[in-house]
């Protein structure tokens, strides 16, 4: 059995997650996730200004107070946060442990970064970062060679556990059941306190006031066992594991670079308190091309918002509109404004807050001056000319550029995959020797069934309610699309969820969705629904497309929707 933990779910999260890793319980391998497609954007602004950054520096600063620790308890840790600079990172790593009196063996993988050959690759031009997404074999290399601590730019972030698995196990490229259910508890680990509670639709169940970090107990045929170091906060159930599992993802065939996993294979059970046990995860071959992220600067924006107070609340936005409108200059118009009115008031309410809505202005352009001065200029002038209680959330600011994400695909063959071990040899790690045509199911509009299954679609009396009462969701952002995962708790509720939650309903339920494509899979080991729609976050979070930019609480706007729902479920 091999152990691997968590202890960083992004840049940013509970940096004392180290420390409680490695002093809670038994490791063998710690890893950590610091890279989201945001985060790339921040180290390549980092990078500009200094070319020695581009790396997640939260990551040295835990090592500082760890690396003793881990090298003690003999735990290997393997993090993503070399980010834009791996090389760089792992020479930090070594110049802290020197300053420490330390000498681990420390390795690092590259060759994702795509940018010095984007010519060559036929990328687009002015891409501030372009990384391909590697798999684990490069991981494995480096801990075959004696690392302690593996430090890597983009890989995906299931490769973090199963890199150790490949090692650890001995397997090979064609161990695809056992590859796939690696990453499947990879994918679980990922999102650190998202598998014990963190994030979790029905929260009050637990006490997640402070979650504990999730580990895997991993098997030589790729099971294995969810759960977390004794004494800590949170919970792992099979309800916390499946709705990490449906987080940013799609279809059936969840596709890797070293293997395709079947998530409608899996199977999760109960085994004991906090211990979820995942099985039956089937394997097939990987495409033949690579992700890759690609991260730009799409222009520049600036965000105005109007405090709208009692009486009148949509004459008020109507007079803030035009007054704005006429008082832009034509030339001096940005590319795009977008205004949101939030009726967050209520009526004859106790607090001025509580009476007020807010009108938000977002102006995008790739000319800063027309986001800048000229907008605020618009607004502030507007003062004791426009609606009754006029006033501002903040002073209009200078405006700020934003990025852009894409998604683009490279053959596997051109990337210049590379383990750099211990000792500075450089290994090579070819790509996957059997690929596939990248595919899945397409939307299904049907329950899995013909609508004979037991208790057929007559589900009997139904009552108004929302539908977080008997369903779970997660939902969360890939690049533009939003990943909305839908869960019953028990069989009758799949059936009724299956036959219910129709690509249709859900455009009912979430207007802002109703012009968009959504694409539906069942999941019926899972008790799940999973919907993609295209398009919803616009050019990705760094756009800040919409009032959640990364769709982070739609799934809690879909569970506070209500529906006709069978009593018998209630």
């Amino acid at each position: 059995m091999l152990r691997v933990g968590n202890a960083s779910g992004f840049y940013g999260d509970r940096f004392s997650a180290m420390r409680e890793m490695l002093t809670g319980g038994p490791l063998d391998v710690l890893t950590g996730d610091y890279l989201a497609e945001l985060t790339m954007l921040i180290l390549a602004r980092d990078r500009l200004k200094d070319p020695s950054l581009g790396y997640a520096k939260t990551f040295l600063r835990q090592l500082e107070e760890c690396l003793g620790l881990a090298l003690e308890r003999g735990v290997r840790i393997v993090v993503n946060a070399g980010g834009l600079n791996p090389a760089r990172l792992a020479d930090a790593v070594r110049e802290l442990a020197k300053s420490q009196g330390l000498d681990p063996a420390v390795g690092h993988v590259e060759g994702d970064d795509l940018l010095p050959r984007g010519q060559e690759l036929g990328l687009p031009q002015g891409l501030l970062a372009a990384n391909a997404y590697l798999g684990a074999f490069g991981i494995a290399e480096c801990l075959r060679g004696g690392a302690d601590v593996v430090v890597t730019g983009r890989v995906t972030d299931a490769a973090l556990v199963v890199g150790p698995a490949v090692a650890h196990f001995g397997w090979g490229a064609g161990d695809l059941d056992a590859l796939a259910g690696a990453v499947v508890a990879g994918h679980v680990l990922e999102c650190g306190a998202q598998a014990t509670g963190g994030n979790y639709a029905f929260f009050r169940e637990h006490d997640v006031t402070r979650p504990g970090f999730p580990l895997a107990e991993l098997h030589p045929d790729g099971s294995s066992v969810i759960t977390k170091h004794p004494g800590t906060g949170g919970a792992v159930t099979v309800g916390t594991v499946t709705a990490q599992l449906l987080y940013e993802t799609g279809g059936p065939r969840y596709l890797g670079p070293d293997v395709t996993a079947r998530l409608d294979t899996v199977r999760l059970t109960e085994d004991g308190p906090d211990r979820v046990r995942i099985d039956g995860v089937r394997g097939e071959a990987p495409p033949a091309a690579l992700k890759a992220g690609l991260n730009r600067l799409g222009g520049h924006r600036n965000e105005v918002v109007f405090v709208l107070t009692g009486l009148d609340i949509e004459a008020k936005a109507d007079l803030v509109r035009r007054q704005f409108e006429e008082g832009l200059a034509p030339d001096r118009r940005p590319a795009e404004l977008r205004w949101t009115l939030a009726r967050t008031d209520h009526a004859d309410a106790a607090t001025e807050e509580a009476a007020s809505a807010l009108l938000r202005l977002t102006a995008r352009d790739r000319d800063p001056a027309r986001v800048g001065r000229e907008l605020g200029r618009v607004a502030v002038e507007m003062g004791l000319a426009g609606y009754p209680g006029f006033h501002l959330t903040a002073p209009p600011g200078p405006g700020a550029p934003y990025g852009v994400f894409e998604a683009a695909y490279i053959g596997a063959g051109e990337v210049e995959h590379t383990a750099v071990l211990p000792d500075g040899r450089r290994v090579t790690v070819p790509p996957a020797p059997v690929t596939a045509t990248a595919q899945d199911e397409p939307e299904q509009e049907q329950p899995d069934g013909d609508g004979t299954e037991a208790g057929g679609t007559d589900f009997g009396p139904t009552r108004r309610a929302p539908l977080g009462l008997v369903a779970g969701a997660r939902s969360g952002d890939k690049g533009g699309d939003a990943n909305l995962g839908v869960w019953a708790r028990d069989e009758p509720g799949r059936r009724w969820l299956a036959h219910t939650l129709t690509t249709e309903l859900l455009r009912e339920l979430l207007p802002e969705t109703a012009e968009l494509p959504i694409t539906r899979h069942l999941l019926p080991n899972l008790r799940a629904l999973n919907f993609t729609i295209t398009g919803l976050l616009g050019e990705g979070v760094a756009a800040q497309h919409r009032f959640d930019p990364q769709a982070k609480a739609l799934g809690e706007w879909l569970r506070s929707r209500r529906l006709d729902i069978p009593e018998a479920l209630l």
